[in-house]
């Protein structure tokens, strides 16, 4: 953070990804809501979880204040065109409220199921941004068109429009060439690990705790260090853009807990890391409310991370820590 600037506030939200009914999607999204987190998010992959363009409309409809977005929608499962209309929709009927949020996929078994090439990243990442310039050239006013090495676009005059002047834009980013489209496009970055391929640890496979069974060298590049380099590429590549760009991170173990130093070695054990990992990974949050709280504040001086999104079943028990770090529900 630069010298006398004023820290961006904190926010926070909540991923999602099924519910039983109406109902109790429904009031998931009103909790969350009530609590005062911001924006209630959810995937997109072909396993058991809500569709995530009709499921964050009826989350909208339940609301009134919650933004709607994805953890993210991977491009290569609709035409951008098709997409841009879904999402302008979405942004209309929920009163301008959406993040859009897209990335060059990266579930190989999700390709498979439906038939569809697994391509090198560099190809898929090519798509991507191709798609970016189609969805928001069809949010413009008028007609538009492309003619891109993937995609084509005639003379279309994308109907409806957002609400919103500029749909906010989230990119999750973990690689190089990620964090530099990030760092010139995104009003968000999501700053992730490094998905790479190799064995899970078995302690991973056997643990206890609701922790991503990931290999562990998409482990390690969660350490301090990675993001470390990651945020200082970013700041590099954004350049003037960076003062308004968020940074953002979903953190996937959340744990309010009075046991810290139990966890902290039960972690290190089945990650196969040591303490000092556990401690100063940002995708890892435990310990009292007041500790994580002052982890909160130290990270975003550190980084500059001031948006946390927590998995549902983390949502009631997390919620102290809103207001221990000033968020108060409306």
């Amino acid at each position: 953070m630069p010298a006398g600037s004023q820290p961006r506030p904190f926010r926070f939200g909540v991923q999602a990804r099924l519910a039983q009914s109406r109902a109790q999607w429904a009031e998931l999204a009103l909790r969350a809501e009530g609590l005062g987190y911001s924006s209630l998010t959810v995937p997109d992959h072909l396993d058991g979880q809500l569709g995530p363009i009709a499921g964050l409309m009826a989350a909208a409809d339940a609301t009134t204040r919650l933004r709607i977005g994805h953890l993210v929608l991977a491009n290569d499962y609709r035409h951008p065109a098709i997409l841009a209309k879904e999402l302008a929709t979405l942004d209309l009927l929920s009163d301008g409220r959406l993040d859009l949020a897209l990335g060059a996929g990266h579930d190989q078994s999700d390709y498979r199921a439906i038939g569809v090439a697994f391509d090198r990243p560099g190809e898929r990442i090519d798509r991507l941004e191709e798609a970016l310039e189609i969805i928001y050239g069809l949010f413009g006013a008028g007609s538009f068109s492309y003619e891109g090495k993937h995609y084509r676009v005639r003379g279309l005059d994308g109907q409806p429009k957002p609400v919103q002047p500029r749909v906010p834009l989230l990119i999750g980013a973990g690689g190089p060439r990620m964090l530099r489209l990030a760092a010139r496009r995104a009003d968000i970055i999501g700053v992730n690990g490094t998905m790479r391929p190799g064995p899970v640890s078995p302690g991973v496979l056997a643990s206890d705790l609701p922790i991503p069974r990931i290999s562990h060298a998409s482990w390690l590049s969660m350490s301090a260090a990675q993001v470390d380099a990651k945020v200082a590429m970013i700041r590099e590549s954004a350049g003037a853009r960076m003062a308004g760009i968020e940074l953002s991170v979903r953190a996937f173990l959340t744990q309010v807990t009075g046991r810290l130093g139990a966890l902290e070695e039960q972690l290190a054990r089945e990650l196969e890391v040591d303490r000092e990992f556990v401690r100063a990974s940002p995708f890892i949050l435990s310990g009292s409310v007041n500790r994580i709280a002052e982890t909160l504040h130290e990270r975003r001086e550190r980084w500059g991370i001031t948006h946390v999104v927590v998995g549902a079943a983390e949502m009631e028990s997390f919620a102290p820590v809103l207001e221990a770090v000033g968020v108060t529900p409306r």
